[in-house]
């Protein structure tokens, strides 16, 4: 059956369980993708937020980005220095911090690494007619502002135990 011979409420369903098909593969194409690079999941998800963020990144900022403590970050942020895939810069407006920058061999390991996905997404988003292009950025960025404001909301109060604690 094609989308075409289904209903509007039928197309809503599907396109739901197509996003959340699509969140599930986030963590297999994580570690994938640190497995290329040669880090772990946790360190390629900084090189990643120090990558994108358009201000420069410290390591308070970065342990609050990955929600580890800000001694864990200042590890990973060692280990990622030491692999030659981060430096610590002077801050540009604050001269007691430093901020964190990905080297050029990082982002050649990761461009690398992500070569074939982003050939086939390449072909993908290359088939779109002009039109669904737009309405699909459209949707995904209506989709993406939803996953960070449930990511940055309240976890609400804390549920109670579903088995009775050990005496």
């Amino acid at each position: 059956m094609s989308s075409e011979d289904e209903s509007p409420p039928q197309v809503r369903y599907r396109i739901a369980q197509a996003l959340r098909a699509l969140l599930r593969q986030a963590p297999a194409v994580h570690a994938r993708l640190a497995t290329r690079v040669g880090v772990g999941v946790t360190d390629l998800l900084a090189l990643d937020h120090v990558t994108s963020d358009p201000a420069p990144l410290g390591v308070v900022e970065l342990a609050d980005r990955l929600r580890i403590r800000s001694a864990s970050a200042t590890v990973l942020v060692d280990r990622l220095a030491a692999t030659g895939h981060l430096q610590r810069l002077p801050h540009p407006h604050d001269r007691r911090r430093t901020s964190l920058h990905p080297t050029a061999s990082a982002h050649e390991d990761v461009l690398a690494a992500l070569g074939p996905l982003i050939r086939d997404l390449t072909d993908i988003t290359d088939s779109l007619e002009p039109d669904t292009a737009r309405a699909v950025l459209e949707f995904l960025d209506r989709v993406n502002v939803a996953l960070e404001r449930f990511a940055r909301s309240d976890p609400g109060p804390d549920r109670p135990r579903e088995t009775p604690p050990r005496p």
